[in-house]
């Protein structure tokens, strides 16, 4: 007799999530299939499983199916989204977290909505060696559609031009209130030690990492090798955080999963965001 995977209960479902151990066969059902169906292979079908616009099975759902986003499907859909390995199936956040977006004013994903960003840890060759650059992505509006832009990157070599320095050092470098009434011939200070020339800016003044990455790729300096791994912020969801990594492995708890789950009230989000788009 055949066993049909939409029959298993979602219990059941936990217990193969939890170990890869677990039988390969349920009767002449492929666990090489069940496997495939159960990934979530790609962020766009995490966001429609997250909606439940997709089920665990792969189906796709509309506005005019009575299963679409219906709240009780969602809630037992929603473990299947977690990195099992780290939260398990019944954590008090998880169910926290699946209880707060099931709510009557349930909180649903959108591509265009703003407020998610693409990590993308990628390998460049500058001055001569191979070095790590996070590269920051958002999806903005463009015409009728969409495009990936960069809103932000972080490299090594960059941070150690723009030292964080004490606050009795800046205090050292500065220009009289007065330097103007002697047309300014005090300027030279500034340029005498150019590893600080940031302390004679505003207060206000923050670095543009962007701008000296573009600067650095047009003069030749920086040339890119390759991608090494890419992970998701997201900070749509009301009161919450988290990121979505991608997960190779046997079992039914594999592709892009939340791997890392913060209840953060709004208020501060704000000062994070600033990390992904200044």
């Amino acid at each position: 007799m055949k066993v049909h995977f939409r029959h298993i209960p979602l219990w059941a479902l936990c217990l193969l999530w939890a170990g890869s151990t677990f039988a390969q066969t349920i009767g002449d059902f492929k666990m090489d299939e069940t496997e495939l169906y159960a990934m979530t292979k790609q962020m766009g079908q995490f966001m429609r499983r997250f909606n439940y616009e997709e089920d665990q099975f792969g189906e796709r759902l509309y506005p005019k199916d009575p299963r679409y986003h219906d709240k009780e499907m969602r809630r037992q859909s929603l473990p299947i989204l977690f990195d099992q390995q780290k939260y398990g199936c019944q954590t008090d956040l998880q169910r926290y977290f699946i209880e707060d977006v099931t709510k009557d004013d349930s909180t649903f994903m959108t591509f265009l909505g703003g407020r998610w960003y693409s990590e993308v840890s990628s390998t460049f060759r500058y001055n001569g060696k191979d070095v790590n650059v996070i590269l920051i992505l958002a999806v903005e509006k463009e015409g009728l559609g969409s495009k990936w832009v960069l809103t932000n990157v972080y490299i090594s070599e960059f941070n150690k031009l723009f030292p964080n320095g004490e606050m009795a050092e800046k205090e050292k470098h500065f220009l009289h209130p007065m330097s103007h009434e002697l047309d300014f011939m005090n300027i030279y200070k500034a340029f005498q030690h150019p590893e600080v020339i940031e302390y004679y800016a505003s207060k206000d003044y923050v670095p543009d990492y962007l701008t000296l990455f573009f600067y650095e790729i047009k003069k030749g300096n920086l040339v890119f090798k390759h991608v090494d791994s890419l992970k998701f912020h997201v900070f749509q969801i009301k009161d919450w955080y988290f990121e979505v990594s991608w997960f190779n492995r046997s079992g039914l708890n594999s592709g892009w999963l939340m791997s890392n789950v913060v209840y953060m009230p709004e208020k501060e989000k704000t000062n994070l965001i600033k990390f992904y788009q200044p």
